[in-house]
């Protein structure tokens, strides 16, 4: 079963440090990244999980993994995101 289509019972948080987080942007408004593509390999996380990432206490991007596949995972935050929309 592809790891997008399973469901958690609970969902976890992964976070991550913003000076660490090394992601593709696929969607921007406004040179924030709406949507971006980072890897993520450990097998504890799935679709459904959450990305939260943090520069010195101040979440910067918070978003819901839609797709993770192949090593990579997906996720939005339409809302709130301060991420540069940029490839780092």
């Amino acid at each position: 079963m592809p790891d997008e289509q399973r469901v958690a019972n609970n969902s976890q948080t992964y976070v991550v440090d913003a000076d660490t987080f090394s992601y593709e942007t696929l969607e921007q408004q406004n040179g924030q990244a709406t949507v971006v593509r980072f890897q993520l390999e450990d097998s504890r996380y799935h679709a459904g999980d959450v990305v939260v990432v943090l520069s010195e206490g101040e979440i910067h991007f918070h978003g819901m993994i839609g797709r993770l596949a192949d090593g990579f995972a997906t996720a939005t935050d339409r809302r709130g995101s301060l991420l540069p929309a940029t490839v780092q």
